[in-house]
């Protein structure tokens, strides 16, 4: 009994590290050479914005200086005048039109959601209206994209007549300061960062879109009816890619991150983001693309099962190797972080990389209970998370 347990304890092992392996590899594969276009098109970024995001003001400087090349039009889109964030972003318009920044940018409200249809997706329908650009961008307000990240989407966009939508990897970065950093760290990162590197491959493609930042041609996006094809969807991005993918347009991902600044999110904060994220899952993403994070999932909690086991049976042996794997899955959890640009992180919230998926039980349960609250409204969810109605 105790060889047998040594054997499957190590097998998980050389598992572990061989996913470890191949996620590492891809995720340092390099970047074709970019190929300058002739002429860069006029572009148009359309930015949902709802309440105030952790380091707002930096977010919105950095969405404005973006260093394109070529015309650029930023419009952020709020339900109303009176939301928290509407003043910050008004000011910070201001700010960059009084210093002679590069492009036009504008605020807008675009009201109240109608069924079936997020305020998020409606505030990318009604920008999307008021859009000049010849390309058409949408960005999440939470995000930082770092300087000529744009230029090096439209780019790669150009780059193939049937790429219709290029977009980034979202890496969460910041000052880590808690274990609720760690934990949505380590699930964006580490867990979905890395497949989504891996299922990439060398051609960047993938069947959806992870759309914290998506850059499309307008012929592809007029191809599947526009934005509007997301409705009665939660996930408005990995919906849109499916149709775009489906009319036999490429979703190509980039290698260069989108940044997303975590800083001080407590536990009571991840579990509703984490809540959410797997809602996200759910809803937009198919078991081809989730398999290996289940893999991994399960060979971690086999890991734990057998070193229990084999410390009551007294097989010692086989009980360190088993502890072994189960360290080696949070020590790569902390490598993949690392390699993705995630910032290093606190010793205190280490033992997240570790209790993440301990947790997951207790997320999945919650999600049989209710609908999910995002930016201020709840969704009432059906069948594979998709809406029921607008809320």
């Amino acid at each position: 009994m105790s060889l047998t347990l040594s054997i499957v304890a190590g097998l998980l092992l050389l598992d572990m590290l061989g996913w470890h392996w191949l996620l590492a590899r891809a995720i340092r594969r390099r970047p074709p050479p970019r190929v300058e276009p002739e002429r860069w098109p006029s572009i148009t970024v359309v930015r949902p914005a709802k309440g105030a995001d952790t380091g707002q003001a930096e977010n919105l400087r950095a969405a404005l200086d973006t260093g394109y090349p070529g015309q650029v039009e930023t419009i952020f889109v709020f339900d109303d005048d009176q939301d928290p964030g509407y003043g910050v972003a008004t000011h910070a318009v201001e700010a960059h039109t009084a210093s002679g920044g590069h492009g036009i940018a504008r605020v807008m409200t675009c009201g109240a959601p109608p069924p079936q249809r997020t305020g998020k997706l409606h505030a990318m329908i009604v920008g999307a209206e008021r859009a000049t650009g010849d390309i058409l961008a949408f960005g999440d307000s939470d995000t930082r994209p770092a300087r000529g990240l744009l230029t090096e989407l439209v780019a790669t966009l150009l780059a193939d007549d049937m790429n219709g939508c290029t977009f980034s990897p979202a890496v969460v970065v910041g000052r880590l300061r808690t274990a609720g950093d760690v934990g949505y760290a380590t699930m964006l990162n580490a867990l979905y960062g890395s497949v989504a590197a891996w299922k990439a491959g060398r051609t960047g493609r993938l069947p959806f879109i992870m759309g914290q930042i998506m850059v499309f041609r307008r012929e592809a996006l007029d191809d599947v009816g526009g934005a509007a094809c997301a409705e009665g969807q939660l996930v408005d991005d990995m919906a849109i890619g499916r149709c775009t993918h489906e009319a036999g347009w490429h979703n190509v991902m980039i290698t260069a991150p989108l940044h997303i600044v975590a800083e001080g999110v407590s536990l009571t904060e991840f579990f509703r983001i984490y809540r959410r994220w797997l809602l996200f899952g759910k809803n937009g993403l198919s078991f081809s693309f989730t398999w290996p994070v289940w893999v991994r999932s399960i060979e971690y909690f086999a890991s734990l099962v057998l070193a229990v086991v084999a410390g009551v049976l007294g097989a010692w042996i086989a009980m360190s190797i088993a502890l072994l794997a189960v360290l080696a899955f949070g020590l790569s959890n902390i490598r993949l972080h690392r390699l993705l640009g995630g910032g290093r992180l606190p010793l205190h919230g280490v033992w997240m990389v570790w209790g993440l998926l301990l947790l997951a039980p207790f997320v999945q349960l919650s999600m049989l209970f209710g609908g999910v609250n995002w930016r201020g409204r709840t969704y009432d969810l059906g069948k594979k998370a998709a809406l029921k109605g607008g809320g």
